[in-house]
């Protein structure tokens, strides 16, 4: 098989191969002549495309012709042109998605730390967060010191540095607190030291209310400004934290209590029909076991967002996923740049046109299950199954 044709309704096959120029293929029931020189990863032509009319791709519009296009052309960059524009009006049409349940057949466990919360985490790790940028040194001086201290049940000791909390305000200190606060409630921190300098903006008693409830047994503070060696004093409680952390060992864990997000990482015009499809298919054995698959980065939904639109629970996550689309749009667009630019060269070397061809393919990691609610920047996952996650302008 030297082309593919991924959906019946498909202009356009998929060179699983390089094809050569004059070779003679079939695809969709059609045998035809290339006449060109297909990569690779890139699309042919299977039936005459006018100029304007649109490129179909996973049974999707991909992008439109921007000129005549015959029957076994490479089918590209040079003769294809995004469709993406200004902001959408969209329509909930839950009708137009498959919405029957995705039902485990089996049970699915893991080796995971069981959790006093209730959560489970598939690490055993002791975590250093400073709640500012000015400790990232004496974090990692304390994460340094602290290795002595690291049992055969830990999997390992490790500061977050990051360069915000100073002078922060407003939503922007909020981000940053919100963020902070998830990797301090993340299962896979066995314990945790949240290290402050005590003259930032980010002070930890808001920190402390942003977290929320916490185990005083699993999550310490230490603000440096308040003893003479803080290294000394950090390295003491991360100490004790490793005696707590070493209590949890791996065991038998209900895949429900089970979290992954879900990332690309070096598109091409394979991921849509190979990697992506596999992921979806483990995120809907998941979702299906009661756990939560989370599906990231937003601008990769561009032109393939109706798709999770109509997967929507309920008109109210209908709402808060347009939103989610269109405050994306709408920041790309106040500092005057395209929307459709995302795919990049390598994308584009790999065989990705546009960036409907590439969201198309994206979106096929989150399955086929309902979308159950969207987390806007820094939120914690609260309800089970899948979610889209984004972000708010900043």
């Amino acid at each position: 098989m030297n082309v593919f044709q991924i959906n019946s309704h498909d202009n356009v096959a998929v060179a699983v191969d390089a094809v050569a120029k004059g070779s003679v293929v079939t695809a969709g029931g059609k045998t035809f002549t290339v006449c060109q020189d297909i990569p690779a990863g890139h699309k042919v032509a299977l039936q005459p495309i006018a100029k304007g009319e649109d490129v179909i791709k996973y049974g999707f519009p991909i992008g439109t012709a921007k000129t005549d296009i015959p029957v076994g052309a490479w089918v590209h960059t040079q003769n294809v042109q995004s469709k993406l524009g200004d902001l959408l009006h969209y329509t909930y049409e839950p009708e137009k998605a498959d919405r029957s349940p995705w039902k485990s057949e089996k049970k699915y466990e893991f080796q995971g730390y069981k959790r006093s919360d209730g959560s489970a985490g598939i690490r055993n790790e002791v975590w250093i967060i400073p709640t500012v940028g000015c400790v990232n040194n004496i974090a990692r001086a304390i994460e340094t010191a602290a290795q002595a201290y690291k049992t055969e049940n830990i999997d390992g000791i490790y500061a977050y540095s990051h360069p915000h909390g100073c002078s922060q305000l407003g939503d922007d200190q909020v981000h940053t607190q919100k963020i902070l606060s998830g990797l301090i409630h993340n299962p896979n921190a066995g314990a945790v030291l949240v290290l402050s300098l005590g003259c930032e903006n980010n002070q930890v008693s808001l920190m402390k209310e942003v977290i929320g409830d916490y185990d005083p047994d699993r999550v310490k503070f230490l603000v440096c400004q308040d003893v003479e060696d803080e290294i000394e004093a950090g390295t003491a409680i991360v100490k004790d934290l490793c005696h707590y952390a070493a209590q949890f060992h791996r065991q038998p864990c209900d895949a429900s209590l089970l979290t992954i997000g879900l990332k690309c990482g070096g598109s091409d015009g394979f991921s849509g029909i190979t990697a992506n499809p596999l992921v979806g298919e483990i995120s809907n054995r998941l979702i299906a076991a009661g756990g939560t698959s989370i599906l990231t980065e937003v601008p990769e939904m561009f032109g393939a967002e109706t798709l999770l639109m109509n997967r929507a629970r309920n008109r109210e996550v209908f709402d808060k996923t347009v939103d989610l689309i269109n405050h994306f749009k709408e920041y790309f667009m106040s500092y005057s740049e395209k929307i459709n630019e995302n795919p990049s060269p390598g994308n584009k070397a790999g065989g990705i046109t546009t960036l409907e061809d590439k969201s198309l393919g994206c979106v096929q990691k989150g399955g086929r299950a309902l979308v159950e609610d969207v987390l806007a920047y820094g939120d914690r996952a609260t309800k089970k199954r899948p979610k889209l996650v984004g972000g708010s302008r900043q």
